[in-house]
């Protein structure tokens, strides 16, 4: 089973890109887990979309497709998810043929507040409804106190969210199946 990775923040360090690699680490046998790469993809910008997509959006796009399901982890910023992880499903939900269309997603994050990203999944909840994902709804990986959280390499140290992130993978990998089998 292949699942693609997005991590809402861009930042060398982030403590969402670590609950990826995490993740990468706590998959259940027969999940492979790609990290996408969103540097390259531009602001949105109607005008570039009429002559094409951009590479770097051709590129996450395809990721998409090809993934028999998502996992998202995204910082909180201001009450909602990263402009970053906004622009990036903006470009990719274009038409021809949006990728999210059907697909499995499951999410997590990491911030420095107390409630994690609480408010930062929900908002990201329904945008998945217009965009026909199917989220997972259990268990909610929300890491709050990220600086205490992971080690200077990046190292998540939080027993607690480990087994949650286990758990989400599991849950993201039945749904996956489900969706397959549809």
């Amino acid at each position: 089973m292949k699942i693609l990775g997005i991590s809402g923040s861009l930042r060398e360090n982030s403590f969402n890109t670590a609950l990826l690699r995490t993740a990468r680490k706590l998959a259940p046998v027969g999940m492979e887990i790609e990290i996408a790469d969103l540097t390259g993809i531009p602001p949105y910008n109607e005008d570039v979309y009429a002559y094409g997509f951009p590479a770097a959006v051709e590129t996450f796009r395809g990721q998409i497709a090809a993934a028999n399901g998502l996992l998202i982890a995204t910082p909180e910023y201001n009450y909602s998810y990263s402009g970053v992880l906004k622009n990036a499903i903006d470009w990719a939900s274009r038409p021809p043929e949006q990728p999210f269309n059907g697909k499995a997603v499951a999410m997590m994050g990491a911030s420095a507040g107390r409630l994690g990203t609480a408010r930062a999944q929900y908002h990201l909840r329904q945008v998945f409804v217009f965009l026909n994902g199917h989220v997972v709804n259990k268990p909610e990986v929300m890491v709050g106190g990220a600086g205490q959280a992971f080690d200077a390499k990046g190292t998540l140290l939080d027993d607690g969210a480990k087994e949650l992130i286990g758990q989400l993978l599991v849950s993201l990998q039945d749904m996956s199946g489900r969706m397959a089998s549809a």
